[in-house]
């Protein structure tokens, strides 16, 4: 593939499943074809992993590009951001040698304060059973104060006397929750404490993205979080706060639908989800737990084991054309090695009639599962698709038709050179 975009334009890497799909590899993958990474929504509830030898890091915040010398990293005004979680990350990444000097921070992001991750967590627990399954960082409330106008963002850092009153009138009625959550006070020292050590990386995000893109430079737009949790278009309301399609990257960077060039969409050859909301492929079985085990399948943010189950075609479909994509990169290929058969959901049945992902949350969902043959070659060496074996290149031949775009890379291993094109 030509990881190289055209002038004025910039490529797009998103995940088309309930998040998980490996895209922090992709994007670490591609990354040395350009100029910037960017992330355009969420916030520190996203985690990509990148393994390089037998070193794992893993990041929240910063783009995935950080292995690339040459790649700046922009988060873009779309997210949500903890000052001690990008400063954490930001301390971790100069101690392992990254010039923390490429992260650029656009002043329209917004702060995610330790009152929200309380809320958060208070939210969940009140909920009890029909709990979401949030990562409790603050996320969801962070953007609620943003829509009602309450919020705080970069931008706002430099002027100390805003930020206090802001923090004072956010905190108004809301209990302490714990006695570990800092005062009214406190919050506000720390925050200011914070911006003097952040505000080397607080750019005008517009003027920013704009000036590259005028200037030629390649930009790659990366993805948090999966299609299937975005929370106008995912299984509401078992979603998560923003908006993951590939349409987010506009209004979560400030550019216009012209600029986008490719929309690279990241799947899984398998389903995973973490938390509760409906999973229509899942495999309550030997096999969902083989599917868990071998694929190292807990989450990078929580830790909590993911529900997995076979590759949902329905569901994929369904995510290529919100998102639109131009390709797709298939990851962890290598998990399935060893099924005797390897199971694929086409469809949906309802009451007997087909039904599209729109009723995956219905009771009574029936599904259609084609078998396919497996495979129990290691197939981690190989780095060519044409290379693989018979019945693994036929399964990616399969998901390349049902899922109606090209398939231009397949992860084969964790480590970041097993892919194969």
């Amino acid at each position: 593939m030509n990881s190289a975009c055209a002038a004025g334009k910039a490529d797009v890497v998103v995940g088309i499943q309930w998040g998980d799909e490996g895209k922090g590899r992709i994007v670490d993958y591609l990354a040395s074809g350009y100029d910037i990474v960017a992330r355009f929504g969420g916030g520190d509830n996203a985690g990509h992993t990148i393994r390089l030898g037998d070193r794992t890091l893993a990041l929240r915040i910063v783009p995935s590009g950080v292995l690339n010398p040459d790649c700046e990293l922009f988060v873009g005004g779309g997210t949500v951001v903890s000052l001690a979680g990008l400063l954490a990350e930001l301390d971790a990444l100069r101690a392992i040698g990254v010039d923390i000097g490429r992260v650029r921070i656009s002043d329209r992001a917004h702060i995610v304060f330790p009152y929200h991750a309380a809320a958060d967590r208070a939210s969940e627990a009140a909920r009890g059973a029909a709990a979401i399954g949030t990562t409790g960082r603050g996320i969801g409330p962070a953007y609620v104060d943003k829509v009602a106008r309450a919020g705080i963002t970069f931008g706002d850092l430099h002027r100390r006397e805003v930020v206090a009153d802001r923090i004072r009138m956010n905190l108004l009625g809301r209990p302490r929750s714990s006695a570990e959550m800092p005062t009214e006070e406190d919050t506000i020292a720390q925050t200011l404490e914070a911006a003097e050590r952040i505000a080397p990386h607080v750019v005008d995000g517009v003027a920013y993205i704009h000036d590259a893109l005028e200037n030629g430079r390649k930009v790659l737009i990366e993805g948090a979080q999966g299609t299937l949790l975005d929370v106008g278009y995912g299984t509401y309301p078992f979603v998560t706060s923003s908006h993951t399609l590939a349409g987010g990257a506009c209004t979560g960077l400030g550019i216009g639908p012209t600029a986008i060039g490719r929309v690279i969409g990241v799947v899984k050859a398998y389903a995973t989800r973490v938390g509760a909301g409906p999973f229509p492929s899942e495999l309550d079985d030997e096999r969902g737990e083989r599917l868990r085990r071998q694929g190292v399948e807990f989450g990078t943010v929580t830790g909590r084991p993911r529900r997995c189950g076979w590759f949902d075609a329905v569901a994929a479909r369904y995510a290529v054309q919100l998102n639109g994509l131009s390709s797709a990169a298939v990851t962890k290929l290598d998990v399935l090695s060893g099924f005797e058969r390897v199971g694929i959901v086409t469809g949906y049945r309802l009451n007997g009639l087909p039904v599209g992902f729109g009723s995956a949350a219905c009771s009574g969902l029936e599904v259609e599962v084609e078998e396919i043959e497996g495979w129990s070659d290691d197939i981690s060496g190989v780095r060519r698709i044409g290379d693989l074996p018979p019945a693994a290149r036929a399964y990616v031949k399969r998901l390349e038709g049902l899922l109606g775009v090209p398939v231009e890379r397949v992860s084969l291993g964790a480590e970041r050179s097993e892919l194969a094109s």
